[in-house]
């Protein structure tokens, strides 16, 4: 887990992630909001994460679209 931790510090640094943290309840899901270039390197990202690399979790890459964020104007 400190290597996945750590390595989200690094996006986040790098400008990739926009937020990450774990959903709480009974059954706990990690939620990871990033930015790539296209699907391929998103794809990348998630697999390259060492606890679904490592077999500890699995990934479901969803495409996501900011339509409403507090601070911004809507988006169309």
């Amino acid at each position: 887990m400190v290597g996945h931790f750590t390595r989200f510090e690094r996006l986040l640094a790098e400008g990739t992630i926009i937020l990450v943290g774990p959903t709480l309840g009974t059954r706990n899901t990690g939620i990871a909001i990033f930015e790539a270039p296209d699907e391929a390197a998103a794809r990348r990202i998630m697999e390259d994460d060492p606890v679904i690399s490592g077999g500890f979790a699995r990934g479901e890459l969803r495409p996501f679209r900011v339509s409403l964020m507090r601070g911004r104007p809507a988006q169309a």
